[in-house]
């Protein structure tokens, strides 16, 4: 069986282990990532969901690693797109006019950048990268993973990564079972918690919804996939406080739960625009998830806008894919409710003329690299959840419970965050769980496990419940985990530490806090008011 010794070992590639591998790459040390799929960066790109951000975050509240990220994905549209004579002078160029974000863009786009600057640490040796590779093992003594064994996908052969510190950036946080680590997982109870939101009873089964998106754009010509031999099943489909089946333009107001009828205006001539603290600016699927909008480029480059499909109605309910053998079931059937939807816009949706169906959708897979057009792994929102030395409850975020007080803090903050308290329809039968939240402070002590020593969680694995990672749960935050917990691996392996023992000495965070401020990374919030 090959072996591959290294300092810092992060398995899964997702957008938390790119901002890790960047943090402790540029520290000197040697690291291999392991990606289960084609592409790096996880919900940016094989999951192909453009970044949901806060308002604030041209001018604050991320860290200078992602705003470089960020800008990078800005000048790659300037340098090789032909934009038009406004989108080039734009500073805050939205190629997509999306709502959800101000940076709506190509999956591909975010791919080529993260490549970009993981390039010159794959050239020099000093990044190794075992992709398709997934976790099947780990050896543990005394609380210390000593290595992983994980399986190249295409070929079956098992490899060994031996690292002193070892990183989970799965997006289910598939290290924890495999190395012994505690975890929480699903819905806690409000008896456990204390939280407002929070079930009567824990159900480790009840994880919020995932979705398998796809992109798609409209021109001339009949585009209409083959019939999936399950439409119908799906068409009946409908939850008990939906309004109707999943296939419709219909989904609850996740802020007051009443059903509402959605629109899809193809190809619009001009973009609405709203404030996200009063305006969710989902009501249009269309421009929803732009994620390029032709009035962007020159004039005759696109034929029309391609949209991400990212809504509500691809939302699969039917059963958790964590710590279950139906995952693979489950799994499939996500994706056969997308597919399902793809043909209802194609042949049945209503159209603003009072026709049916619009046969001139296209499925573009070659942008999301796939053939049949849908993203190349499901848009996955929660995750196993390491049980940590800070463990973030809703009554620590929630503008409700604790006031309009001011940005949340907590002791040994390792970075900032924004979002409201996010929770889609769940497996466990639960409406949309939607809560204001204050700006909040990523604390050090909700990256330490409890137990094991020497594993960093670098993904939507913190410590949170599964109340609080509806708000930790999106780009940014993501992004600034896996930074911080690099940064954090580092500064253990220049000092001989265990991260516990950087939690628990007041002198030691506060020199690991000066690092981090050094690279770049923020703490606290301005006083801003949250939504």
């Amino acid at each position: 069986m090959r072996a591959i010794a290294t300092e810092v070992a992060i398995i899964g590639g997702g957008l938390g282990s790119v901002a890790a591998a960047l943090a402790l790459l540029q520290r000197g040390r040697r690291v291999v990532m392991t990606e289960e799929y084609a592409w790096l960066g996880g919900q940016l790109t094989s999951q192909a969901v453009p970044p949901d951000e806060h308002i604030w975050v041209e001018q604050f509240g991320v860290t200078a690693r992602y705003r470089a990220l960020r800008d990078n994905i800005r000048r790659y549209y300037r340098d090789h797109y032909p934009l038009s004579e406004a989108a080039r002078v734009e500073r805050e160029l939205n190629p997509g006019r999306g709502r959800v974000s101000r940076l709506c863009h190509e999956p591909r786009v975010a791919l080529a950048v993260i490549e970009a600057m993981l390039a010159p640490y794959r050239s020099s040796g000093r990044l190794t990268v075992l992709q398709r590779a997934v976790p099947v093992a780990a050896d543990v003594v005394d609380g210390v993973v000593r290595s992983v064994t994980v399986k190249d996908l295409p070929t079956g052969a098992e490899i060994v990564v031996k690292a002193e510190f070892v990183l989970d950036g799965t997006e289910t946080g598939d290290l924890l079972p495999l190395t012994g680590t505690e975890y929480a997982v699903g819905a806690e109870a409000r008896s456990d918690t204390g939280e407002p939101s929070a079930a009567e009873v824990a159900d480790p089964a009840n994880v919020q919804s995932i979705a398998w998106c796809f992109a798609f754009d409209h021109v001339a010509g009949d585009h209409t996939i083959e019939r999936p031999a399950d439409y119908d099943e799906w068409g009946s489909f409908e939850l008990p406080f939906w309004g109707a089946p999943m296939l419709s333009f219909v989904a609850p107001n996740p802020r007051t739960l009443v059903p509402e009828q959605r629109t899809m205006i193809v190809n619009p001539d001009r973009d609405d625009s709203g404030d996200p603290r009063f305006d969710a600016g989902d009501r249009d699927l269309w421009q929803f998830r732009r994620i390029a909008a032709r009035q962007t480029f020159a004039d005759g480059l696109y034929d029309s806008d391609i949209v991400l499909a990212n809504w509500p109605q691809l939302d699969y309910v039917g059963g958790s894919i964590i710590d279950t053998d139906d995952r693979d079931r489950h799994l499939a059937a996500a994706k056969a409710q997308s597919r399902a939807y793809a043909y209802w816009l194609q042949t049945e949706a209503p159209r603003p003329d009072g026709g049916r169906g619009w046969p001139g959708l296209r499925l573009r897979g070659d942008l999301v690299g796939t053939a049949d057009g849908f993203a190349q792994a499901p848009y996955i929102r929660e995750s196993r959840r390491i049980k940590a030395l800070t463990t973030i409850r809703e009554q620590d975020i929630s503008i409700k419970a604790r006031g309009y007080d001011g940005p949340a803090r907590f002791d040994g903050s390792v970075g900032v965050g924004m979002y409201r308290i996010d929770l889609h329809p769940s497996t466990g039968g639960d409406n949309y769980i939607d809560v204001e939240c204050a700006p909040f402070e990523i604390p050090l002590g909700a990256l330490v496990p409890v137990r094991t020593q020497n594993l960093l969680p670098a993904a939507k694995n913190i410590g949170t419940t599964h109340i609080t990672n509806g708000a930790y749960r999106l780009h940014p935050v993501e992004w600034n985990v896996g930074e911080s917990a690099g940064e954090l691996a580092a500064f253990c392996l220049d000092r001989g530490l265990s991260p516990r023992q950087v939690a628990t000495d007041a002198e030691l965070v506060g020199l690991f806090q000066h690092r981090l401020v050094e690279a770049g990374v923020e703490l606290h919030w301005p006083e801003v008011v949250g939504y």
